[in-house]
């Protein structure tokens, strides 16, 4: 996992006075709107996933439906080899999932504001992560890259990891993956913009299905800065890609 700080940032988009700005970058009233990305739902992102006040299964319920799943493949659950594995795919579960009982927001929530009037963007490179697809339950794997740009207080770096892998301790599609991550950070560092990128292998492609091993998923996110300045967005994926990707 590499960090970057990078400085020397061009001028906002709204520093950049109508007289300078290059024809592309001046819009005409009668122009259509942007568009904006879709809000998610805050509770998706600021908190733990799991009620205190809902009914969940017990344990013993669980392994009894493991039990359940390892006869319907054609398996005797009974045999020597299968008496401790219901134990051990649920004690799995507890493991892989976790990511519901942890809250994102709490993560983020303590910042540092020794930055010197630091005022580019923070990049974090090459976080890796496993998560598990929604529609097979199967594990999905990869980087993501995550970039913002903070007003006056940065997050320690370390926390951006954790951030991805609460997210990805659930699950989850790629998609959703990206934009919980953005809209967290978004909601809670309240940066100038983030930035998003994330790619993957899918074992639900990989292994099964069309069987397409190596086949590599991208999704990103842009908020603020990242989303309204193209240059912005170039540079985050610049360093992304780096000089020898």
């Amino acid at each position: 996992m590499d960090a970057l700080i990078k400085s020397i940032r061009p001028a906002k988009p709204s520093e950049v006075k109508p007289s300078e700005a290059k024809p592309s970058e001046v819009r005409s009233p009668d122009m259509a709107p942007e568009t904006r990305s879709a809000e998610l739902d805050p509770a998706e992102f600021l908190s733990a996933a799991v009620r205190a006040d809902l009914p969940r299964p017990s344990r013993a319920e669980a392994e009894h439906a493991v039990q359940t799943l390892l006869s319907y493949i054609g398996e005797n659950p009974a045999r020597e080899g299968l008496l401790d594995t219901p134990r051990r795919v649920v004690e799995a579960f507890d493991e892989l999932y976790q990511g519901y009982h942890q809250c994102p927001a709490e993560v983020l929530d303590r910042t540092f504001g020794e930055t010197a009037g630091y005022d580019d963007f923070v990049l974090v490179r090459d976080i890796e992560f496993t998560s598990q697809c929604e529609h097979h339950m199967m594990p999905f794997y990869g980087k993501a890259h995550i970039a913002y740009t903070p007003v006056e207080r940065v997050v320690g770096l370390s926390k951006l990891a954790r951030l991805t892998d609460i997210f990805a301790r659930r699950l989850q599609t790629q998609e959703h993956l990206t934009a919980q991550i953005a809209a967290a950070i978004d909601e809670v560092l309240k940066p100038r913009g983030v930035a998003v990128l994330i790619e993957a292998e899918h074992t639900c492609m990989s292994v099964r299905g069309v069987a397409k091993h190596g086949a590599m998923t991208f999704t990103s996110r842009f908020t603020g800065m990242f989303r309204d300045n193209p240059a912005e967005q170039q540079r985050f994926l610049s360093l992304v890609r780096g000089p020898n990707r």
